[in-house]
């Protein structure tokens, strides 16, 4: 009896720390290569109705993973007030390919 309760308590506290770990993306994408493959055009993407009213839906993206474009899909998000969205943007720069990252920009 004692032991179940000591793994239960041991349990919670690990989830109590592990639910206080943030991972955040790097602020600009960092590729090894330059990218020299351009991005395919961007996908047709079945929107829908927003899960909460006020919602905006930000479009999927090209992304450039493991020497390939991987497809990131759109999703919904609520809208920062004071705010707009800013979607991600492949830049052609000499030889190569630059993605700006998405993001919101103050009005």
């Amino acid at each position: 009896m004692k032991t179940n309760t000591l793994l239960m308590t041991i349990s919670a506290a690990m989830a109590l720390l592990l639910a206080g770990c943030v991972v955040a993306p790097p602020a600009r994408p960092y590729y090894r290569e330059p990218v020299v493959v351009a991005p395919p055009p961007p996908r047709v993407e079945y929107v829908g109705p927003p899960p909460v009213a006020g919602y905006v839906w930000l479009g999927g993206f090209w992304n450039w993973q493991g020497g390939r474009h991987e497809w990131v899909p759109g999703h919904w998000e609520e809208p920062r007030q004071g705010h707009r969205w800013v979607p991600h943007q492949w830049e052609r720069e000499g030889d190569h390919w630059r993605m700006n990252e998405g993001h919101w920009e103050r009005r």
